[in-house]
């Protein structure tokens, strides 16, 4: 099966448009279930308008922990889903297509980081948050971008430490701290690697007076550096950040225009949160085809159905909130992925 195929049980939810009725029928519907909405910040646009509350995923999950309703929709994909159920246990978490994977977390399985472990049995595990719940329950510290300098630098310098899965945000960490003890997993999400150096240097060129504002997963973030060491593009326009760091700059930016490496999705908050600046893609084409497949249609069947639901295993979920909750001590949690 393809990301574009659609099973039987989504069969009367074709022709679903995002128009007003669409909008009501989702307040209703989430109201009669007591449910609250999140949607990640690479949601389709109309699938973020609709949304209770939209940011990164950690953050959101934080919300859902603390949300009064007793039914949280996950609109995102399915390591989001788990880790909101991770911290929200007794709550039902549902994910509008279940189908929803995510190529980074996919690219390290809880037997691959159970033998790297063993290759290095006195190491400390670091994982990013994107990463399935298997994975966290076998880790030291998860992290997000915003944090996993701090994460690392807080772990005692002599230790080894094992960081998974993203090799670029990976790189960044190790350029940060200038820690030789850390190995990194050759992990990466496929849209956020597809951003390369060139494009992100031909962007430059046309738009000499634009900031970059770089997410650290992104193949192009040390052409970043590079473009600002080598004073292709002034120091202080370059601007590597997680996708909450994103918005914040935004906030505060004086720039006319500002290009952007990271799903296209996030361009739809940048522009609501800076409405005079124009915010341009370094990579058009940079959509997540997993992202993108919660539709309204999606939507509106999860609040009907009651669908799909997402669990947990409870040994699995202890662990793996552990994990979690070391990283919630350290930086800026929740500031996003």
């Amino acid at each position: 099966m393809t990301v574009l195929d659609r099973p039987a049980e989504f069969e009367g939810f074709g022709d679903v448009v995002a128009d007003a009725q669409w909008a009501d029928e989702v307040r209703r519907l989430a109201k009669e279930r007591n449910a609250t909405i999140l949607a990640h910040n690479y949601q389709l646009p109309e699938i973020q308008d609709i949304a209770d509350h939209v940011g990164d995923s950690l953050a959101l999950s934080r919300i859902a922990a603390d949300a009064a309703e007793g039914t949280i929709v996950f609109c995102g994909v399915h390591f989001m889903a788990e880790t909101a159920k991770i911290l929200s246990p007794a709550k039902t978490v549902l994910i509008p297509d279940q189908r929803a994977g995510c190529s980074l977390a996919d690219s390290i399985t809880a037997d691959d980081l159970r033998a790297w472990k063993a290759d290095y049995p006195d190491a400390v595990v670091v994982s990013y948050v994107n990463t399935t719940a298997a994975v966290k329950a076998l880790t030291d510290i998860c992290c997000t971008s915003s944090n996993a300098v701090e994460v690392v630098a807080s772990i005692p310098a002599d230790k080894t430490v094992l960081f998974c899965p993203d090799q670029f945000l990976g790189a960044h960490v190790r350029r940060m701290t200038g820690r030789d003890n850390l190995h990194i997993w050759a992990g990466e999400c496929h849209v956020h690697a597809g951003i390369n150096g060139d494009e992100l240097a031909d962007q430059a060129r046309s738009h000499p007076d634009a900031e970059l504002f770089v997410h650290p997963e992104c193949g192009c973030a040390t052409s970043a550096l590079y473009l600002a060491g080598e004073g292709a593009v002034p120091d202080d326009r370059v601007k590597i950040l997680s996708t909450g760091g994103m918005l914040d700059a935004a906030r505060a930016t004086t720039a006319k225009q500002v290009l952007v490496a990271t799903e296209i999705g996030m361009l739809h908050q940048l522009r609501r949160a800076a409405p005079e600046t124009e915010f341009l893609a370094v990579n058009d084409r940079a959509s997540c085809p997993y992202m993108k497949m919660i539709t309204p249609a999606a939507l509106l069947r999860c609040l009907r159905d009651g669908a799909d639901e997402v669990n947990v295993d409870e040994d699995v979920a202890a662990a793996a909130r552990l994990s979690v909750q070391r990283m919630i001590g350290i930086g800026q949690p929740g500031g996003g992925e």
